[in-house]
């Protein structure tokens, strides 16, 4: 670092002329009175940039226009048809109760929309701060490199989880506009209260949360190796469209176990009556291998980077 650089004071922000509501806002260091609340005054700082930028807002606009599509698809095409019980047996579903649209989008978004959205954010965590040049400056800070990849980490977590609930949401909201709303049949025939089922589509979100976090970490990974977010981002899809199209492949069923995107789709158990956990609970342990070996990769990786070149 040249002695013309500047160096900003400790709790002092870091900021950058490229900064602004796009894509590559940095993030911004807050005062704080000592290193201990430091890291959940960068933690908010980083959750407030987040969500303030204008890719993150489309990012979740966009997800939120799936079972909004869904929905005015489904109401057009059976209002065209005359008949409320035509076509695909799920479509039939939300015909008879529009609660079934929160599912319905839930399948149609993990496959592609909900990776695509975390993929974006996971590969910009590190990549995005060291292409604005602000890496060096949040690092001069009583921050330390542990506690600033913690924090990128669990902004990108954080993400997971309200993109996730903007689907299921905005999703109820929209099937309770177009379609009637009643009691819900599960997928083993017994029927539930409304307030059970919301309380289902809570775990199903958090289920849907489990599944993308070793997607996150592997994002967070590919995002240390390099200073183009373009490349962090467009590797962490690829690899999560890799390893669907593996899972898919009768000839490499040995390895579905091991795929991160295995239980994806096993969040369909928690509509059954007693609840089954056992995806539930072996999502989770395999999430967290993903997120023990990949953090670690990215920990290592970060730690020995060199930032100020």
């Amino acid at each position: 670092m040249s002695p013309a650089d500047p160096i900003p004071s400790d709790g002092a922000a870091a900021s950058s002329p490229a900064d602004g509501a796009a894509a590559g806002s940095p993030t911004v260091m807050p005062e704080a009175g000592s290193r201990r609340g430091s890291g959940l005054a960068l933690l908010g700082s980083e959750v407030v940039v987040l969500f303030r930028r204008v890719r993150t807002i489309a990012l979740l606009s966009a997800l939120a226009l799936i079972p909004i599509l869904l929905a005015v698809a489904v109401r057009v095409t059976t209002d065209d048809a005359g008949s409320g019980g035509r076509g695909p047996a799920f479509l039939g579903d939300i015909t008879q109760n529009g609660l079934f649209v929160s599912l319905t989008a839930l399948t149609v978004a993990i496959p592609l929309f909900l990776p695509l959205t975390v993929g974006v954010v996971a590969g910009d965590t590190i990549a995005g701060e060291a292409s604005l040049g602000t890496l060096r400056y949040l690092l001069v800070t009583p921050v330390g490199r542990v506690r600033l990849l913690l924090v990128k980490y669990a902004g990108a977590a954080l993400f997971c989880l309200v993109g996730t609930l903007v689907v299921v949401v905005v999703g109820a909201i929209a099937g309770a506009a177009l379609f009637p709303v009643g009691p819900v049949t599960l997928l083993s025939g017994q029927t539930i209260g409304l307030g059970d089922y919301a309380g289902r589509m809570l775990l199903m979100a958090l289920y849907v949360t489990i599944s993308l976090l070793g997607l996150s970490a592997i994002g967070l990974f590919a995002s240390t190796l390099t200073s183009v977010p373009v490349g962090a981002m467009a590797a962490t899809i690829v690899l999560s469209t890799v390893a669907q199209i593996v899972d898919a492949l009768p000839q490499l069923d040995f390895l579905d176990p091991w795929l991160f995107t295995h239980y994806w789709l096993g969040f369909a158990d928690l509509l059954r009556d007693p609840i089954s956990w056992s995806n539930f609970a072996d999502n989770a342990l395999l999430q967290a291998g993903y997120i023990a070996v990949f953090g670690a990769l990215a920990l290592g990786r970060f730690t020995t980077k060199d930032v100020l070149s």
